[in-house]
């Protein structure tokens, strides 16, 4: 169950980092209370999952979770670049999140 609560802190925290970019310096209401909203939320479920998994492992996962999505959001979203490179790098910080959880 914990890798559950892990796996939903990470898609909250895609979430508030995207949430971060409509709140426009958080001078909006609806989008900066969301934001909020997600933050907590993430938070909390890490807090839930690292009660039974390691530190280092779970946190490592939980930002990777937010760094994937974030950085796929980005060149979906906001027409960010999605060079070869970049897109590389994504596929290594897939193969970080995967080989953590095989060691776990």
């Amino acid at each position: 169950m914990a890798w559950i609560y892990l796996f939903l802190a990470g898609l909250l925290e895609i979430g508030w980092a995207v949430g971060l970019k409509y709140t426009h310096g958080f001078t909006r209401l609806v989008p900066s209370l969301l934001t909020g909203a997600s933050m907590i939320a993430s938070l909390g479920l890490l807090g839930i999952a690292l009660r039974s998994l390691p530190l280092g492992t779970a946190y490592a996962i939980w930002t990777g979770i937010g760094t994937l999505g974030t950085a796929i959001l980005g060149i979906l979203l906001f027409g960010e670049a999605a060079t070869a490179a970049r897109l590389a790098c994504i596929g290594l910080i897939v193969c970080g999140i995967v080989g953590l959880k095989l060691a776990a």
